[in-house]
């Protein structure tokens, strides 16, 4: 039986890519603090199944809250990297992108006291412009990176993309995980996709990996277990896909820990490249599928 990653990308409601234009951050201290309850309630959801996920954590709610950082690790969760204040790399230069991951990654681990080497970018903004981010990762101590999209989005994406986990030249890739369907790379596996899509889908998504002999990889918000967040203003669409069916999102998480066997990106990376723990991320693989040292298919 195939392990699936499972991660969840820790930020509150008025925290999301949609309501940068309307929510600068510097009022974010004056929002209502909603992530510690839902990520509570996830927490509590993933005890009830015995099942470990990755979480990618934004420097900023460290920082306020270490305490559930350290709760996080306590319950033998992985803790990850998800940058400081979700800024969209491509807003970024590498200067400005290496100071933001710098002080994410070093707000966590005084939080959870071990070490940090796992990352996710907000709103999958590791594009094709912006590959030189992940040199940078590498230099400053990541082992993976599990940001890149290999399908359209509105805020990210890189067609084209490998579709699963490899190994690049200094850490390994953990992409998003898609499906081929007439002839087109389909998303499915988180946020959006996941409340949008009936169950079924995901369920047939996660399997038409494994038949690929893959593991998928599965993301989620603790503010998608929140239907009862403020409404924030937004452009409509952004506002559709922030608030479908946020009322489904946890039965739906039940029935896909019913369903599958997880872990956590780290431990699923390290199980496909056949070693240890630690740098053996970043060593030669015995499968076929880590051995491409190139972002893109041929």
């Amino acid at each position: 039986m195939i392990t699936d990653a499972l991660s969840i990308d820790v930020e509150d409601y008025f925290m999301a890519s949609a309501f940068e234009p309307f929510v600068p951050r510097s009022d974010w201290d004056r929002k209502e603090c909603r992530v510690l309850s839902s990520t509570y309630k996830i927490l509590s959801i993933l005890d009830e199944f015995e099942t470990k996920a990755t979480f990618f954590v934004l420097g900023w709610v460290g920082e306020r809250r270490p305490k559930l950082v350290r709760e996080i690790h306590a319950r033998g969760h992985e803790v990850a990297c998800h940058g400081y204040d979700h800024r969209l790399i491509y807003h970024q230069d590498a200067g400005e992108f290496r100071a933001d991951v710098r002080k994410a990654k070093r707000l966590l681990e005084d939080a959870c006291g071990a070490p940090v080497v796992g990352y996710r970018a907000p709103s999958f903004s590791v594009v094709r412009d912006t590959r030189w981010a992940l040199d940078v990762l590498a230099e400053e101590g990541f082992l993976y990176d599990a940001s890149v999209l290999p399908a359209r989005h509105a805020r990210g994406g890189m067609e084209g993309a490998h579709r699963f986990p490899h190994q690049l030249s200094r850490l390994a890739e953990f992409p998003m995980s898609t499906v081929r369907l007439f002839g087109k790379t389909i998303p499915f596996s988180g946020g959006g996709y996941f409340r949008l899509f009936p169950y079924p889908f995901t369920r047939w998504g996660i399997r038409a990996c494994h038949r690929e002999g893959n593991p998928s990889i599965v993301y989620l918000h603790p503010w998608e277990f929140d239907p009862g967040q403020p409404r924030l203003k937004a452009r409509w669409m952004d506002r559709f896909r922030h608030t479908v069916n946020l009322h489904k999102t946890e039965e739906k998480f039940r029935r896909l820990l019913k369903d599958f066997r997880f872990g956590t990106v780290r431990g699923v990376l390290e199980d496909c490249l056949g070693r240890g723990a630690g740098e053996a991320l970043a060593g030669t693989s015995k499968r076929r599928f880590f051995s491409e040292n190139r972002l893109f298919v041929e």
